[in-house]
């Protein structure tokens, strides 16, 4: 995977550096904006100085401006670099397949071949997305917010202590029970295009031998396979965002206590 994204991400080095430039102008943004909403409240609120929460609410303004500004050149940048990242890399299994012998072909299978050259592709092209978008700016958010935690308050933020661990042991979880349906679920994809393939490339016959029924009941089998699998993930991720919900307001009622 390492060396897939260093071989095809490189033609695009100076969007990358772009991005993450704009990346962390939103992370140091976001950071900034807490900061200065506590500024208001205890310069301007308690003081009853509405001169001093005009201007600093003005640049409060100017610094979401500019994180908007930020965020959408992001996003269709990284958006760019993905998608031309999945044509390359589509582009060079293609060219690859081409040169395999029928052995070879055998041997993977024709389904599966299909299956790397859209669905697989497709999915490390979506990881390439979201790590340009979400991905890379979360440590910065996670290491700038617990400074910024230590200076407002020492004592708080010794909740992170409890906090982090906690939601780290809940993502394990969550990851150890969904990386084999996720395995699980490439093997169903590529069942899927099996059938679909073989029902295709045999349609006259299937009609001539009244044998529909059949291959539509195939396809029905495979097709709840994959179903059942899938649900279960959606399931498993569906429980796991109330919890870190949950996690994030208990931690905000320890902190009001």
């Amino acid at each position: 995977m390492i060396a897939l994204l260093r071989s095809y991400l490189r033609p695009y080095a100076r969007p990358l550096v772009v991005v993450m430039g704009l990346l962390l102008i939103g992370a140091l943004g976001n950071l900034y904006l807490p900061d200065l909403q506590g500024d208001i409240i205890n310069n301007g609120v308690v003081k009853g100085d509405t001169t001093y929460i005009l201007r600093v609410g003005g640049l409060m303004l100017l610094v979401t401006a500019v994180l908007g500004l930020a965020s959408i050149a992001a996003v269709y940048l990284s958006s760019r670099i993905a998608m031309g990242f999945g044509r390359d890399v589509r582009s060079a299994i293609f060219t690859k397949v081409e040169t395999f012998s029928q052995v070879e072909v055998n041997h993977f299978g024709s389904a599966s071949l299909i299956t790397r050259n859209t669905n697989d592709v497709q999915q490390v092209q979506q990881v390439v997305f979201v790590a340009l978008t979400i991905m890379i700016s979360a440590p910065i958010l996670i290491v700038g917010g617990i400074i910024m935690s230590i200076r407002t308050d020492p004592a708080l933020s010794l909740l992170l202590l409890v906090v982090i661990p906690l939601m780290a042991l809940v993502i394990g979880i969550v990851m150890s029970r969904a990386i084999p349906l996720f395995r699980a679920t490439q093997a169903k994809i590529d069942r899927i295009n099996q059938v679909m393939r073989e029902t295709l490339a045999g349609v006259r016959v299937i009609r001539a031998f009244v044998r529909t029924r059949h291959e539509e009941k195939r396809f029905e089998t495979a097709s709840r396979d994959l179903f059942q699998t899938q649900l279960s993930v959606t399931r498993l991720f569906a429980v796991t965002i109330p919890v870190m919900t949950l996690i994030l307001n208990l931690s905000a009622v320890a902190v009001s206590l």
